[in-house]
Parts: C-alpha cells; structure tokens; sequence
C-alpha cells in the first residue's frame, strides 16, 4: 500500500493496495486507507514504522494539493502516473470528494496537533474547499454532485443516471459538514482563528440545511434530495402565478445506506437518530443484514447484487466502507449495543473471507457472506481493526 514517487505523481503515497488499483492515488480511498494503516502502526508500537507512515500519508496530501496550486482549486478524483487531463471547465465536473481537508486534519491530530508541515499549502487547500463552496452548492445551501461521474458510491440511484447538477447527494452533504470543520481546525492550528470562524459558520449552515430538507419526518430518515426542478421565474404563467411552487428540492425517498452518515456527521439529532436506528438500522427487511448493512435497502425495486466493476456496485451488497462508517455513527450517538453488533458481523465476514480465499474483496453477499468481486482487494476493508480495538476496549484510531 505504500507507492514511491514517479511520473507524474511527485511525492510518496498510499494506495487501495490491490491489483487492480496498484498505482494511483485515490481521493477517498487513500483518507480511509490511511486511517486504517495508523490502526496497524499503533498495534506494532514501532515509532520507526510511524514515522515510515508519516512520509506516505503527507505525501498524499501534499500531491493533492499541487494540483489545487496549479488549477485554481481543483483536484482531480485520482492521479496517475501519466498525468491527468484538466477539464476545459473545472467548475463544471466532479472533483475529489470533500475529504481531503478531514485527511490532513486527520493526519495533524495523530501528530500531536502539529500543522506546520502543512502552513504554507493550507491557501491551497482553502481554494479546494471555496471550488465546492462557490460551484457546487445551490440556492437552498446544499451540495450537488455536477455530474455521476467516479461519486464513489458509484451506482447510488439517487445520482447514477440523473441530469447534472441535480443530486443533493445526503452522502456528499454529510462530507461536507465534516470537511468544513476540518478545514476550520486546521486554520485554528496555525492561529488563523478569524478565517476558522467562518468554515464553521459555513458547516452549521449546511448542517442546518440538510436537517431542513434531508430529513423526512414521514419515514424518520435523512434522503438525498432532487434538485432538478423548474426555475421559479419560468413558471408564472397563467396557469401558475397564482401560487408559483416555494419548495426548492424534493426529498427522494430512496432507501440508501449513507443515510446513515448523517449519525456520522453529527446531523441527526438525538430523537432523529433514534427513529433511525430503530426503526431503519435494525430492519432486517430493508438495511439489516446477517454481515452487515445493505448498500441498498432490499425494499428497493433497484436491489441487485451483480458482480459490476465500472460502476462498482452499491445496490445492495456489503462494503467493508459502509460497515465501518455505519459502527462509528452508532458509537458517536450512543447506540453501543447496535455498534458492537456490526462491529462482530464485519469481524465474521473477513475471517470467513480470509480463511475461505486467504484474501479480501471489495464487497459481499449481504446474508451468507460470500464475496462478489475483486479478490485481494484491502483498502478501507483493513478498518475492521479499529473495530477490533473498539471492543476489546481500547482506544482505537479514528478518522476525524
């Protein structure tokens, strides 16, 4: 998983560490990867292999942002060694997801809450979160997806397929509120207090604006959200002046495992969050699953558990990604006994996979186990041992 510099990649770095994603750098797979490897360095108790770790996963970073420095804020979703082609219009396409500001705050607060390495590139890294901020985002203060290109949750059926511009992704908002945050702790560690102030405001606004339009008090859920409706101005006709629609987005009531991010977002409140996770989280009918939680509820006419690697599929089966971020919204809100369950069912579901194949894959069969796709895939999958630290009642790495 760790890659020395060439071509056009210019500094070390991480990847997902399987064959089929040997040599380039993904956007959130190298956060989370990250995230997991600090788990296995911890373990070893070896400051060598700290500080081994400390070169790659700055070089992440570090490789992101020069690209920001060059183009203005925007940073491709992954970089090869070949380089990357610049889109003519870097407003107009997706770009790495809102979580390279949560990787380096994550990589400063395992450092002991030293940013100075990171100083002099933290203008660049604003001009990556303002790209979001200033094109990505719409009139009622959520976050759209520009297109359903490399979303990461690729076949999400709140995005795949749609037009541009027109998915309040609850998956992309949930980043975001935490990447604001990120982007205001690391301002506030290089004493730039009055410019952290306003990441936060910007991160309680959106928090706000998810918990307006996400959560449908019907369903007890946060949905993503359709963006794709008529301009106002276009509707005083005749037939429509009396009463031109005053609703901005409509709730797309899809049941989607990143719902459950905003328990990780610190969006849910705690009445919220406890409707979730009674009455969606623990429904064997729809998320719950005897290794973990469904992509997809299993209620939805879209379930389907083929084999697909472009797009990867996330209509139902199990990820190892979505266990994991699923348990720390269960432990962030209390829900300890719904986490330790999940945290057990992932631990089953690798053993069988490494005992079974001596490997890993990318994602599972939701009731028996079995895996789907991609033999030797590691990635965030090596997450279960943060898990495992978290119930034999120590204190695990956590992303932040």
């Amino acid at each position: 998983m760790y890659r020395e510099p060439g071509g056009e990649i210019s500094l070390p770095f991480l990847t997902p560490g399987s064959a089929q994603y040997c040599d380039v750098l993904w956007d959130w797979d190298s956060w989370l990867t990250n995230v997991a490897l600090r788990q296995i360095v911890a373990a070893t108790n070896d400051p060598a292999e700290r500080e081994k770790l400390a070169g790659y996963e700055k070089g992440c970073i570090q490789n992101w942002l020069l690209y920001a420095r060059k183009h203005s804020g925007w940073i491709p979703i992954w970089i090869n060694r070949s380089g990357n082609a610049v889109p003519a219009d870097i407003y107009a396409q997706n770009m790495h997801k809102p979580c390279l500001a949560q990787h380096a705050a994550f990589i400063v607060q395992q450092e002991g809450g030293d940013a100075e390495w990171l100083r002099e590139d933290l203008m660049y890294l604003q001009y990556f979160v303002n790209n979001y901020r200033n094109h990505h985002r719409h009139e009622c203060g959520l976050y759209f997806w520009q297109n359903d290109c490399a979303i990461g949750v690729d076949n999400d059926p709140c995005t795949f397929g749609r037009p541009p511009r027109s998915s309040g992704s609850i998956y992309l908002n949930c980043l975001m509120v935490k990447e604001l945050l990120a982007m205001a702790y690391l301002l506030d560690r290089v004493g730039l207090d009055e410019v952290a102030a306003q990441y936060r405001q910007d991160a309680e606004a959106l928090r706000e604006a998810v918990r307006e339009h996400c959560w449908d008090e019907r369903d007890g859920f946060y949905y993503s959200v359709d963006l794709n409706l008529t301009p106002v101005a276009r509707q005083r006709s005749a037939a429509h002046s009396g009463q031109p629609r005053d609703w901005p987005c409509l709730i797309q009531r899809i049941g989607v495992w990143s719902g459950f991010l905003a328990l990780w977002a610190g969006i849910a409140t705690p009445k919220q969050a406890k409707r979730m996770v009674r009455e969606h989280y623990r429904n064997a009918a729809t998320f719950n699953a005897p290794f973990g939680v469904r992509t997809l509820s299993k209620m939805e006419k879209m379930y389907n558990l083929r084999a697909s690697g472009n797009p990867s599929s996330w209509l139902g089966p199990i990820w190892g990604i979505s266990n994991y971020l699923t348990f720390r919204g269960l432990v962030t809100c209390g829900f300890e006994d719904d986490a330790r369950e999940l945290a057990q069912k992932t631990i089953a579901l690798f053993g069988s996979d490494l005992e079974k194949t001596g490997a890993l894959h990318e994602y599972y069969q939701p009731e028996n186990g079995e895996p789907i796709l991609n033999h030797g895939f590691q990635n965030w999958n090596y997450l279960v041992a943060n898990m495992m630290c978290w119930l034999e009642g120590g204190t695990p790495v956590t992303e932040f």
